[in-house]
């Protein structure tokens, strides 16, 4: 009767002893668990500067940060851009950057770049694929707008310092590896104490039998084995009914419990070391050279390979290009001032509308130039060029574009925004050729991989076929059957020739080698977009003779006769397709317009 209580006692033992190991685990997961959150802040001793730049290092650390907490005198704005794309925008400004964080985890690395005073309000360039507006203070949670890289731009007004109070949450990896396997073994402790005393009642009851029977009862007959006999013959006892009751229940009784001690200890072993390997895991850190996280590409310097085959700008980003230089065209087709036009209109589109309204001011049955819609984009060609000046082609159509428009936009530097460059509508019957998707490759003008022609070679072969009729290219470079510019530029041509009986006439039409951009379609060729100068030039046959000048022209040349000559200067906006080499399949024109731009006598 001595093993009961001890017996109770070991089990009260272990479900005390399960209870504070149960308690200590779900102990690490609720009031002792770390914080699911950790901010690191920025010192408060930075030299103040005018811009701000939290770099991809920044934004990538522990997966992204929660929340950034900015505070700033005064309105501010925060932009969201490419790395090299802040990079080239902060230029040679003075400013800081946000590089990392302290391996406390509770501090912001700040750098220090020392150089010009102010620079341009970024606010409102074309760079951001986002921009946030604040005053006093921004909670901004960022969320990768695209794939690749990221970068956040703070500024004022590019004057006066940015804001230099910046605090970053991140998600906190602190962990409690040891919280499951105590739970786990204090609940094999309390169930290994709780059954302790009824496994022991149990085996009780069915210890050993004595050798011989007890009482009057039947022996039941057990024949002699070889091992009784070697214990015999040996002189070793066996232990039987003449053992003394003590020592065969302590071996009735332990055994069992015993054999359950061990199976505990064993699965306890097991987990504990199961879930320690885990852990160990999961806290050793990943060697160098490791792979980088999922959907993070690798971080480098602007310009660098890293900075290739992404796209210079994303759709939402093209779209509200489109709409700011749509809504500037608008305004100044409505007022017929070129000025407006200014901010959103250069190059060929800019002289061609500013001559167009001088014409129709005084020539109401000019025809006006095709309006600019972005209502309804069909299509774009968006370069992978990471350089300057950067190009960009959207096909677009809307409220009196009676086919698609091809709509060709260039941005020259970093701190200048996308400017309308040209305008030419898809020739009827004619289909736009697939870009790749996710940007595609511009190519050099003068270069031909893999192509019949180079852009160079593809818009002196255009010239060619608009000059002669009998162009060596009359079957390399076509135009749809519905198509009607080529045609129609020599008939004009011609007719003109035949009509003149006191004029000689001579057309040229020169490509412009500054305005032709090429870029890769999804068969292996590629689309060119580009400019002609279109010089018609009248002189009379005889002295004396007088030509009779055009309408529009003579609002530009400022008479309607002349006896000395005229040259009428139109320029040819243009796209043509070129096939990939090794196909028989022509080039082929997809669109053109024509516009006046300047008249002058000799």
């Amino acid at each position: 009767m001595i093993g009961i209580p001890v017996r109770l006692k070991t089990a009260v033992s272990l479900v005390l002893l399960g209870l504070l190991t149960l308690l200590a685990g779900i102990g690490q997961l609720t009031f002792w668990a770390p914080a699911e959150t950790v901010t690191a802040s920025a010192p408060g001793d930075s030299k103040a500067a005018p811009l701000t730049v939290i770099t991809q290092d920044v934004l990538t650390h522990k997966g992204g940060p929660r929340q950034i907490s900015i505070k700033g005198d005064g309105k501010f704005v925060l932009a969201v851009g490419r790395p090299d794309d802040v990079d080239a925008w902060v230029g040679k400004t003075a400013h800081n950057s946000i590089t990392g964080v302290s391996e406390d985890g509770k501090s912001l690395e700040v750098a220090g770049t020392d150089g010009e005073a102010s620079s341009p309000s970024p606010a409102g360039s074309d760079l951001w694929v986002q921009t946030e507006n604040a005053n006093g203070q921004l909670d901004y949670t960022f969320t990768p707008p695209a794939s690749g890289n990221w970068s956040l731009l703070l500024a004022s007004d590019g004057t006066k310092p940015a804001p230099s109070s910046v605090s970053i949450t991140f998600a906190n990896e602190a962990t409690m590896p040891w919280a499951a396997p105590l739970i786990v073994i204090g609940a094999i402790l309390i169930v290994a104490g709780a059954a302790l005393p009824f496994v022991s009642k149990f085996t009780r009851g069915r210890g050993s039998r004595p050798n011989g029977p007890r009482g009057g009862g039947n022996a039941e007959t057990v024949p002699e084995t070889a091992g009784e006999d070697t214990a015999k013959e040996t002189g070793k006892e066996i232990i039987g009914e003449d053992a003394p009751a003590e020592e065969t229940n302590k071996g009735t009784n332990g055994g069992p419990a015993l054999r359950i001690s061990l199976v505990a200890a064993a699965v306890v072993t097991a987990l504990v070391g199961g879930t320690a390997a885990s852990a160990q895991a999961a806290e050793t850190p990943s060697p160098s050279g490791s792979a980088t996280p999922s959907g993070s590409a690798t971080a480098s310097p602007a310009g660098t390979a890293g900075a290739q085959n992404v796209p210079v700008v994303v759709d939402a980003q093209l779209k509200r290009i489109l709409d700011q230089v749509a809504g500037a065209v608008a305004a100044g087709d409505a007022a017929r001032d070129a000025s407006k036009l200014a901010p959103r209109v250069d190059g060929t589109e800019l002289q061609v509308r500013t001559q167009n309204y001088k014409i129709r001011s005084q020539v109401a049955t000019h025809e006006a130039r095709m309006p600019v819609r972005s209502s309804k984009l069909l299509g774009s060609v968006i370069s992978t060029q990471r350089t300057w000046p950067r190009t960009v082609i959207a096909l677009t159509q809307g409220d009196g574009n009676v086919v698609p428009q091809v709509l060709t936009l260039v941005q020259a530097w970093p701190r200048e925004n996308y400017k309308l460059k040209s305008t030419s509508p898809l020739q009827p019957g004619t289909s736009f050729p697939a870009i790749p998707l996710g940007g595609t490759a511009q190519l050099a003008a003068e270069d031909k991989p893999g192509l019949q022609y180079s852009g160079t070679e593809a818009m002196a072969a255009l010239g060619d076929r608009l000059t002669k009729a009998d162009s060596a290219f009359k079957d390399k470079l076509v135009e749809g059957t519905n198509s009607p510019y080529i045609a129609d530029v020599l008939d004009y041509q011609a007719s003109t020739v035949k009509s003149g009986t006191n004029g000689n006439f001579t057309f040229t039409h020169t490509p412009s080698p500054t305005d032709t951009a090429v870029f890769r379609t999804s068969d292996g060729g590629a689309v060119v977009v580009g400019k002609l100068n279109f010089d018609f030039t009248s002189k009379p046959k005889s002295d004396g003779d007088t030509l009779t000048v055009d309408k529009a022209a003579a609002v530009l040349a400022g008479g309607d006769s002349t006896k000395v000559g005229l040259v009428q200067t139109f320029s040819e906006s243009v796209a043509i397709y070129i096939p990939p080499a090794g196909s028989t399949a022509p080039m082929k024109l997809v669109a053109a317009v024509r516009g006046l731009v300047g008249a002058s006598f000799q």
